[in-house]
């Protein structure tokens, strides 16, 4: 029965992220750093700012994890180190000098979401990134809003506060070593770091 209730609180989130959300983010055009394109996915929120950009049609469902699957011995596996898992893809990537979580990667969201929902005493660190253009302290500050973007998601969809935690690398841990886009669209991300 506590399971069916969960089970209901998280469809009951995701309707409340569906019927309250917003498209797009606010943009910053005069900040140093990443300079903005002209595309209008390359908004980014004020210093502080948390844009979340929740799109109500975004047609992005949210799928219950199993609890266990079975390991090679018939021990219970955890969906984390389960490769065909939910959770397995624990990064989302940004747009240029942008904080809004694309649509693509609301799905990922979501699934790391309904793990952390169905697991309270779980812990996870968002560590975020940006790529290399702009200051050093306009990339940690960048970070910080694509963290928070993140967070916001997250919370939204029914995880306790206190089960998360923001780190900001900025520029300081690029993903991929580079100076194009190649290397900085890979760079620009927001990680899931579980706690075990």
């Amino acid at each position: 029965m506590d399971k069916w209730l969960k089970a209901l609180l998280v469809m009951v989130a995701v309707t409340a992220v569906a019927a309250c959300g917003t498209k797009g983010g606010v943009t910053d055009e005069g900040s140093a750093g990443e300079t903005p394109t002209a595309s209008p996915a390359a908004g980014s929120g004020a210093a502080g700012a948390t844009t979340s950009g929740l799109a109500p049609d975004s047609g992005a469902e949210m799928t219950a994890l199993p609890a266990t699957a079975a390991g090679a011995e018939g021990t219970p596996l955890d969906p984390l180190d389960d490769p065909n898992s939910a959770v397995a893809k624990r990064t989302v990537y940004f747009d240029f000098d942008s904080s809004t979580v694309r649509n693509e990667d609301r799905t990922v969201i979501e699934a790391h979401a309904a793990y952390l929902v169905a697991r309270p005493s779980m812990t996870v660190t968002l560590e975020c990134h940006a790529d290399e253009r702009g200051s050093r302290e306009y990339n940690l500050a960048l970070g910080e809003r694509r963290c928070l973007s993140v967070r916001q998601m997250l919370l939204l969809l029914g995880v306790a506060p206190a089960q998360i935690e923001m780190v900001s690398y900025g520029e300081e841990k690029p993903a991929v070593a580079g100076h194009d886009e190649s290397a900085w669209r890979l760079n620009r991300r927001v990680e899931f770091v579980y706690q075990r």
